[in-house]
């Protein structure tokens, strides 16, 4: 039987999407709520990315638009540490070993904003441009699986480290607290394909533009305002409805916290003031940015001149 790339997990790529874009909650900070802080110099978006990097992702995918994305990057960088690689003492070279998961930001297209920008939009968006740009590169690169870690919710990602092989596998697997979900309108992880892309792209078409359904756009029918581009408002649970719990493998976790709204930031903070939260700094979180290629090249061109 001939091996393909879907059947070769030597080739299984595993993209984390992260999606930021979307309509706000009731923080009402001056900074994004995706950085609301869990504990000192830790915030709601770099446990996203360390709940990826514990899942056993190859690269991550962070949406979010121009304006927070400097100050995202700030605080995560270009790439990020593989725990698993990073304390392997009895190597010849263990500081060889360690290996880094680069780290993309991707804005949400100009012409979806304020239209279908919501958060299972962005989840959406961001795993089509991780098809489209790894596919200009190789074929070979395209994603099997997307490993979707959002960053309003919260548990000790460690748990994870014994269920990589399934998350990097063809079955769908979803996280569960308390027998709920993504589905349930939670913000808990889970991982999708093609399939369930396209299932989940027809719920977000369903959505009302500016005119009304059915009208030709001459004769200027135009739906109220209020009832305008109804799908930036889709909850999860809504447009994540085709995904077939049955056929994938549930994953529980312990310590889950839902933090979508003020009230639940005050719960989770409440219950974790005596918790040993930490940055996990020297394992996933370096904080380090890629060198641009031929800067001092071109710099010292410019200062010929």
């Amino acid at each position: 039987m001939e091996i393909t790339r879907e059947d070769n997990t030597k080739y299984f790529h595993l993209a984390g999407i992260v999606p930021v874009a979307g309509q706000t909650l009731d923080f009402n900070q001056l900074w994004p709520d995706c950085m609301m802080p869990i504990a000192p110099d830790y915030t709601l978006i770099e446990a996203a990315v360390a709940e990826c990097a514990w899942a056993g992702c190859d690269t991550i995918w962070i949406i979010c638009n121009d304006d927070v994305g400097p100050l995202i990057k700030k605080k995560i960088g270009d790439f990020v540490g593989d725990p698993v690689w990073s304390y392997r003492k009895f190597d010849k070279f263990p500081e060889e070993s360690k290996r880094q998961i680069p780290v993309y930001y991707v804005p949400i297209h100009p012409k979806d904003r304020d239209k279908r920008d919501c958060l299972a939009w962005s989840v959406l968006h961001g795993s089509l441009t991780a098809f489209k740009i790894s596919d200009e590169l190789s074929r070979w690169l395209i994603p099997n699986k997307y490993y979707v870690s959002f960053p309003y919710g919260y548990f000790p990602a460690w748990q994870l480290r014994e269920h990589r092989k399934i998350i990097s596998s063809s079955k769908n697997v979803y996280i569960t607290s308390n027998g709920k979900s993504m589905k349930d309108n939670v913000y808990a992880s889970f991982t999708f394909g093609k399939d369930e892309f396209v299932e989940f792209r027809k719920i977000i078409r369903t959505g009302t533009g500016r005119w009304r359904p059915g009208v030709d756009y001459k004769e200027y029918d135009a739906l109220p305002i209020e009832e305008r581009w109804s799908a930036r408002f889709f909850e999860l649970e809504q447009v994540f409805a085709p995904f077939v719990t049955e056929q994938a493998q549930e994953i529980p976790v312990e310590t889950f916290y839902n933090i979508g709204s003020w009230q639940e930031y005050k719960f989770f903070m409440a219950e974790n003031i005596d918790t040993n939260i930490k940055r996990p700094t020297k394992t996933i979180l370096l904080n380090r940015t890629s060198n641009p290629i031929a800067r001092n090249y071109l710099g010292g061109d410019e200062e010929e001149v």
